[in-house]
């Protein structure tokens, strides 16, 4: 026993010496501000926010991603969130400017939202959903603290001192930045925000690994690696079937094996009807990694499942 503890404490100091797979704050700051903002609208305003979705733009062939959408009873908002810290300034032509040590220009979140919005719209139409006029709208959302700019904005951004001072509201009673964006047209039958949901709930959208620290990370998912037996007990999960796999930890230290529990979804894309979950457990080394390649990255991370919460995939 004392030879396995001894073992591991030097396989976690070499690692940590020459292993670089850790991942960044650049690279869990924006995935995790989009869940932090999709939290907070679904507090304060109700519905349901789709977070990291990629929808399918048959203009271009490709895949839009979209940071955020928020569904409440019979509003559709596209928000486009901007984790900006510094001083922002907006060129002439609309790009926007941040000045945080170095300068990073950005194209016109409004105009990308709006296009996001778009092509949204376009693909609810393709999967049979037809949107009534003023359904859909969009924001741009700034939740950062050390953003600070000295431009006016268009009523469709929320600034960060827009952002800190929203109250949650009556159900009947609308103020703000959500009378503006949501109440600007009939709801939609009971039967339309189902189906919105269930779009919504099996749209694409990016791959997620949540950290022990509370970070999130969007990207996609390749792998397990690590011991043989291990791999052959992880190889059931398959984006297919598997939706969340939740990482529990057996030891104090880490350095008995890690108990993963996986939770099988079973999604019937022909129907609405709900889908029937299977909770089955395998248990697998500490040292097994979750090999993942972060969005907006072109390099290739392993991660120990011992410094995972949870794994959720994409259909």
């Amino acid at each position: 026993m004392w030879v396995e503890i001894i073992c591991g404490l030097i396989y976690k100091f070499v690692r940590r010496l020459f292993h670089d797979d850790e991942l960044s704050d650049d690279e869990t700051s924006g995935s995790t501000a989009i869940f932090s903002v999709g939290h907070r609208v679904e507090k304060v305003y109700g519905g349901k926010a789709y977070v990291g979705l990629r929808i399918p733009d048959a203009d271009t062939s490709s895949r839009q991603d979209i940071d955020l959408v928020l569904l409440t009873k019979g509003q559709v908002v596209v928000i486009n969130v901007k984790d900006l810290s510094g001083v922002v300034m907006v060129t002439s032509d609309g790009s926007w400017v941040c000045q945080s040590g170095k300068h990073q220009t950005y194209p016109d979140p409004l105009v990308e939202v709006k296009k996001q919005a778009s092509v949204l719209e376009s693909y609810l139409e393709q999967r049979g959903l037809t949107l009534l006029e003023g359904n859909l709208s969009c924001k741009v959302v700034i939740p950062n603290p050390n953003f600070r700019t000295m431009h006016a904005f268009p009523s469709e951004v929320i600034t960060y001192e827009e952002w800190k001072h929203m109250k949650p509201v009556s159900r009947n009673i609308l103020s703000g930045w959500v009378k503006g964006a949501l109440c600007t047209g009939k709801e939609m039958h009971e039967s339309s925000h189902r189906k919105l949901n269930f779009i919504l709930g099996t749209a694409p959208m990016w791959d997620r690994v949540e950290l022990k620290s509370s970070k999130i990370v969007f990207g996609e998912f390749l792998e397990f690696k690590g011991k043989r037996e291990d791999t052959l007990a992880l190889k059931q999960i398959k984006r297919s079937k598997v939706d969340r796999i939740s990482i529990q930890h057996t030891s104090m230290f880490g350095f008995a094996p890690s108990r993963l529990q996986v939770v099988y979804s079973y999604r019937d894309y022909r129907s609405e009807g709900r889908s029937v979950s299977e909770t089955k457990e395998v248990t697998v080394r500490s040292s097994t990694e979750v090999v993942f390649q972060p969005r907006d990255s072109t390099k290739i991370k392993k991660i120990q499942l011992l410094s995972l919460r949870s794994i959720s995939l994409s259909a």
